[in-house]
């Protein structure tokens, strides 16, 4: 039994359901101060309603500092991945899995009729399946002491 988006999306605590964005056009540093003070590693970069890419972490570390760049001076567009990976609410964590690992990927937008409703990141999903495992363990044992489940 493999969980669908949906369902990991609506067991995130109210905190963890707000997806945090930014533009384009605003300085590295805004987002990496966003990150910091969300306790967050990416960003999805929006143009109006659309998804125009994805800034992390990794991104500042490897096209800014290892390249000795100035964060107020580097707009998030310089470094952001512009192609996005996406996922359906009606997908399966297992797809999800699936696709980080062959794409080391730590982050999914979640798109709805071409409307971003959602992020989950790899520690979601991982808290997913080991739920998961939990409930199908929980009922092999009352299944083995013969008792109702």
């Amino acid at each position: 039994m493999s969980t669908t988006v949906a369902q990991i999306l609506k067991s995130k605590p109210d905190s963890g359901r707000t997806v945090y964005t930014i533009t384009k056009t605003d300085s590295v540093y805004t987002a990496i101060k966003l990150m910091a003070e969300k306790g967050i590693g990416a960003l999805l970069v929006m143009e109006g309603e659309k998804v125009a890419g994805i800034v992390t972490e990794r991104d500042y570390a490897r096209k800014v500092v290892l390249q000795d760049r100035s964060s107020k001076g580097t707009r998030v567009e310089e470094i952001m991945t512009a192609s996005v990976r996406y996922v359906s609410p009606s997908q399966t964590s297992d797809e999800c899995m699936a696709l980080m690992t062959e794409r080391r990927m730590r982050h999914l937008p979640v798109i709805e009729n071409g409307k971003l409703v959602g992020l989950v990141s790899i520690g979601d999903l991982v808290k997913s399946v080991i739920a998961d495992q939990q409930f199908t363990i929980n009922q092999l044992e009352h299944y083995i002491q013969g008792t109702p489940g």
